[in-house]
C-alpha cells in the first residue's frame, strides 16, 4: 500500500455516470491528489437493504455502474480497495432462494448459518444475552421453507442479510470465489466488512472470540497467497483494536474521529495522547466514513468496564455525543438510534464537518492530525468536500446513515472545490504525500495536557505539528528546500506562507 492519502467513495455518488464518472473526478479535478481508492460496494445491486452490503452477487459488478473492465482500467492508475463481506449474503441471492426451495436437499445448505447450527441443544436465557449485538432485539429470522417448514436464520444486521457458516466447505469456496474475482481483475486491497460477527459459537459473545482472529488470520493468508492485503473493520473496543492490529496487515483507527472531537469539545489532548502511546501503527486513519461516527471505540467494554475502561472517562461520552448534536443544531439526532432506521447502537450519524460546528481551521486541524498519525489516511468523499448532512436524502429514505451518503453531481463538485477550506484541504493532502519527512521517524514530543505536539524526521527533512486544543491554535511547519515553511490555519483563505527560524 503506498504511502499517500486514500479516498473512500461510491461508484455512483461522486460525479455520477457510475465507475465511468468516478474514474473522471480522479483523471481531473482529483487528479494526482491519492495514492489508492476504496470504492464501496459495487456489487450487484447497489441498492438493496443497506447500499450494496447485502450483495445479490458479490462477484457482479451492477451494470447499472459499469463492469470490471472500469474496475482494472483503474487499477492500472492507483491501488483499489475492495469490500469483501464475509458475513452474510442478500436474502434474493440465487443461493439462498434455491436453500429456501430445497432446504436441506438444495446445493447451498451449508452456505447459511441457522440458530439451530450453533445451539443444536437449543439456547438458554444466558447463551443469548452473551451475544453481542451491534442493534435491538436477537440476531434471528424466521423464514418458511417451500416444504412449509420454518427455520431461524442467523441475520446478525438485517433480516435481508443472511449470515453465512463461513467455517462450512461451502462459505470457505463462496469467500475464496470472491478473492479470485477481485485477483483477477486487478484488486490488491480488501477489506473486511462486519469481520467481527464471522464466528458464531454457543455460549459465546459471537463477536471477536478467539476464533474470530483464527478466522482473520486465515483469510488473510488466503488474500497474500493472491498478492491481495487486508484491512480488517471492526468498531470495539480500544484494547481489541490493538489485538487485530497484531493479526492483520491494516486495521482501522476507529478511535481516532471521537477522540479528536473530544479534544476540541473538552480542550484537552491528554486522552488523545494517550492513545498515540499505544496505538496500532499500521492503521488507516479516518475521520469519516460511509457509517457513522462510533463512540464505542472510546468507551468502556461494556462486557466488563471496570476492568477494561474506555480511553475516555464514561462520563464524557454522554456530552460529546451532545456536543455532536448541538454542532449541527440537532441533524445529527434525527439520523441516530431510534430517530431512523439501520439502528446501530454505538455510532452518531452525521458528517464530520457538521460535528465540529462547520469551523473550516478546527477542520483542517483535526485532518492535519489525521494526516500526520502513522499509517495511511483515509478521507471520505463527503469529508474531502467539506460536505454538510444532507437532510432531504435522510428524509426521503429513513436511513440514518444516508445523512451522510450525499449524491454529488459534477456541477455541485465543483462548487465545493472552489470552497477555501477544500482548497487547504487539498493543499493538505498534497504536503502529506509528497513531504519525504512523512517517510521517516515520528515523534510524539512531551507537551502539556493542552498540547498535541507531533514530528516527523527524515534526514534533514522535517514536519510538524502543534495543536493547542485549549486556544485552539494550530502551526503546521515543514521544511523546503533547507528553509522553514509554514501551513496557513488561521485564515482558510490563507496561502502557505515561508518563514525563517
Amino acid at each position: 500500500m503506498k504511502n499517500k492519502v486514500q479516498l473512500i467513495a461510491y461508484a455512483d455518488r461522486l460525479g455520477g455516470d457510475g465507475l465511468a464518472g468516478l474514474a473522471q473526478q480522479l483523471r481531473g479535478p482529483l487528479r494526482g491528489l491519492f495514492g489508492g481508492v476504496h470504492i464501496l460496494p459495487f456489487f450487484y445491486p447497489i441498492d438493496g437493504a443497506d447500499a450494496g452490503f447485502d450483495p445479490i452477487d458479490h462477484t457482479r459488478v451492477d451494470p447499472r455502474l459499469g463492469g470490471w473492465e472500469d474496475i482494472e482500467a483503474l487499477t492500472r492508475e492507483l491501488d483499489v480497495m475492495a469490500d469483501v463481506i464475509v458475513n452474510h449474503i442478500s436474502a434474493d441471492s440465487a443461493q439462498f432462494r434455491d436453500y429456501l426451495k430445497h432446504d436441506e436437499a438444495s446445493r447451498y445448505s451449508g452456505l447459511f448459518l441457522t440458530r439451530d447450527k450453533v445451539f443444536p441443544d437449543g439456547a438458554t436465557d444466558a447463551d443469548l444475552k452473551k451475544i453481542y449485538r451491534p442493534r435491538p432485539g436477537l440476531p434471528f429470522t424466521s423464514m418458511q421453507f417451500a416444504n412449509g417448514r420454518r427455520r431461524e436464520l442467523w441475520t446478525t444486521f438485517s433480516p435481508n442479510q443472511i449470515d453465512i457458516d463461513v467455517r462450512h466447505p461451502q462459505g470457505v469456496a463462496y469467500l475464496e470465489r470472491i478473492l479470485d474475482v477481485f485477483g483477477e481483475n486487478g484488486i490488491r486491497m480488501v477489506r473486511l466488512d462486519a469481520a467481527g460477527y464471522a464466528i458464531k459459537k454457543a455460549g459465546g459473545s459471537c463477536f471477536m472470540m478467539p476464533e474470530t482472529f483464527e478466522f482473520i488470520t486465515a483469510f488473510g493468508a488466503r488474500a497474500r497467497a493472491r498478492d491481495i492485503e487486508c484491512l480488517v473493520e471492526v468498531h470495539a473496543h480500544h484494547r481489541q483494536q490493538i489485538d487485530i492490529g497484531a493479526h492483520v496487515d491494516w486495521v482501522y483507527d476507529f478511535a481516532l474521529p471521537p477522540l479528536i472531537l473530544h479534544a476540541f469539545s473538552f480542550h484537552t489532548a491528554a486522552n488523545l495522547k494517550e492513545w498515540i502511546r499505544i496505538r496500532p501503527t499500521n492503521a488507516l486513519t479516518v475521520l469519516d466514513t460511509h457509517d457513522g461516527i462510533g463512540i464505542i471505540d472510546i468507551g468502556p467494554d461494556r462486557s466488563d468496564p471496570d476492568r477494561r475502561p474506555g480511553l475516555v472517562p464514561a462520563g464524557d461520552l454522554d456530552r460529546l455525543v451532545g456536543e455532536i448534536h448541538r454542532n449541527c443544531h440537532d441533524q445529527s439526532r434525527q439520523a441516530t438510534g431510534t430517530a431512523a432506521s439501520n439502528l446501530d447502537l454505538y455510532q452518531v450519524n452525521c458528517t464530520f464537518y457538521d460535528a465540529m460546528g462547520r469551523d473550516p481551521q478546527r477542520y483542517l486541524a483535526a485532518r492535519a492530525a489525521q494526516f500526520f498519525l502513522p499509517g495511511i489516511p483515509q478521507v471520505y468523499y463527503v469529508g474531502l468536500l467539506a460536505g454538510t448532512n444532507d437532510m432531504e436524502l435522510l428524509a426521503r429514505t429513513g436511513v440514518g446513515r444516508d445523512i451522510n451518503r450525499h449524491y454529488y453531481p459534477v456541477e455541485e463538485i465543483e462548487a465545493a472545490l472552489r470552497q477555501p477550506v477544500v482548497m487547504r484541504l487539498l493543499d493538505l493532502i498534497r504536503l502529506r504525500n509528497s513531504h519525504p519527512a512523512f517517510d521517516g521517524d515520528f515523534t510524539l514530543a512531551e507537551s502539556a495536557n493542552d498540547v498535541l505536539d507531533v514530528k516527523w524526521v527524515n534526514g534533514a527533512e522535517v514536519a510538524r505539528l502543534r495543536i493547542d486544543f485549549g486556544s485552539p491554535a494550530c502551526e503546521l511547519t515543514y521544511t523546503e528546500r533547507g528553509r522553514l515553511r509554514g501551513f496557513g490555519f488561521g485564515d482558510a483563505t490563507a496561502a502557505s506562507v515561508a518563514r525563517s527560524e
